[in-house]
């Protein structure tokens, strides 16, 4: 990035299981925010500029909620801005946001993504086709299925992922999934959603929201925990379908990521990166994106992953905050992916801390794997060697 340095200063998240009865999506949106603010040292005066991401309004049925947040989230008066990526938007918003700091428009800028899916109708995303819906797997499956056809993965790689992540989930409190039994029998035993997509292997629907509060570097020097150096950030889009798009490894992503790399020096990603958060909402998209921002070569994402480099005390742990597979308030997960790689290098993920991280990957994909944002963070301005 050019122009001024820009940091992450402040992170908040909320999880509600049963959020209809717990809270209002004002509470929840308001929790996240304010768990930020407390963490950045700042209150509500100090924030300059509001920026709200979040999936289709359909979700929960109310339309441009944004406008009756705007109070709850001290946005009265001040700028207030809205993205939409479909399911990457939580990424978008966390980089837009980075974006008013870095072109010196705001010193402080809040970020916050949601989604309360108990007030609306989500189980489209369920859907097997006895409906008349395919669902979002159903929509994904064919991709994986030619990926592990192309490879010769073996079948278990998509298990392993599961069972990894939602082990990951028992050492993040704000995981909304979590499994204490899982193994890779019980997996392998789950129903099976869209061939080769099991239960399992499938990421659940939840009511959360996330908070950032993103800071010049004047911002970060008076706030009381360490910053996360935003050392870049790329976005890339193409269309869902076209003759011979290779929807496994999407031009897209692989512009995306390599705008990023060169943007901060990196020319060996799986060695010069620390930690990734990646949107892996079905199991096989942790090797798939391996591979599709070249972290991997061809074929050798699903080893990583038979190999144990993607462990949280691998070589290059993939999701140690249990990732999409364990919390996916569709809205805020891609944020939620921007938030955790910047606790890593912050050193304040708590239990699923990667020991040395200095440097992660944030990375959120949506619609039919068309819309990508990217983020590295740095412990230090120059983190990246």
């Amino acid at each position: 990035m050019s122009a001024r340095p820009v940091a992450v200063i402040g992170v908040g998240q909320t999880h509600h299981k049963k959020a209809r009865a717990d809270v209002s999506m004002i509470g929840l949106v308001r929790e996240a925010a304010e768990r930020a603010l407390a963490d950045a040292g700042c209150d509500w005066a100090d924030i300059d500029a509001v920026v709200l991401g979040k999936a289709p309004d359909a979700f929960e049925g109310v339309m441009q909620p944004e406008l009756f947040l705007a109070d709850a989230l001290g946005g009265a008066g001040k700028p207030m801005l809205r993205v939409h990526t479909a399911g990457s938007v939580g990424g978008s918003t966390f980089i837009y946001g980075s974006h008013l700091v870095n072109a010196g428009i705001h010193e402080r800028v809040l970020t916050v993504a949601w989604e309360k899916q108990s007030e609306g109708n989500a189980q489209w995303g369920l859907a097997g086709g006895r409906s008349g819906g395919i669902g979002a797997g159903g929509a994904f499956a064919p991709f994986i299925r030619k990926y592990i056809r192309d490879t010769d993965a073996p079948e278990y790689i998509g298990w392993m992922v599961a069972v990894k992540d939602r082990q990951n989930a028992l050492k993040n409190p704000y995981a909304h999934l979590k499994i204490a039994d899982i193994s890779i029998e019980k997996v392998k035993e789950s129903e099976m959603l869209w061939d080769p997509l099991r239960f399992l292997e499938s990421c659940p629907s939840s009511d959360g929201a996330c908070a950032m509060v993103v800071g010049s570097e004047a911002a970060a020097a008076a706030a009381p925990n360490p910053p996360a150096w935003v050392l870049g950030t790329a976005v890339r889009t193409e269309l869902s379908t076209f003759p011979g798009r290779d929807a496994t490894r999407p031009q897209a992503g692989v512009d995306c990521a390599h705008a990023l790399y060169d943007s901060v020096g990196i020319t060996n990603p799986r060695e010069q990166i620390d930690v990734a958060e990646l949107y892996v909402p079905f199991s096989w998209y942790e090797p798939m994106w391996l591979e599709g921002h070249d972290i991997a070569g061809p074929g050798e994402g699903w080893r990583m992953v038979d190999d144990g480099a993607t462990e949280i005390e691998g070589s290059f742990p993939v999701n140690p905050s249990g990732g999409v597979l364990s919390s996916n308030p569709i809205g805020a997960s891609g944020m939620l992916r921007m938030a955790e790689a910047a606790l890593q290098v912050r050193g304040l993920a708590g239990e699923h801390q990667v020991e040395g991280a200095h440097v992660s990957l944030g990375q959120a994909y949506g619609g039919n794997a068309q819309y990508f944002s990217m983020a590295i963070f740095g412990s230090t301005q120059d983190a990246v060697r």
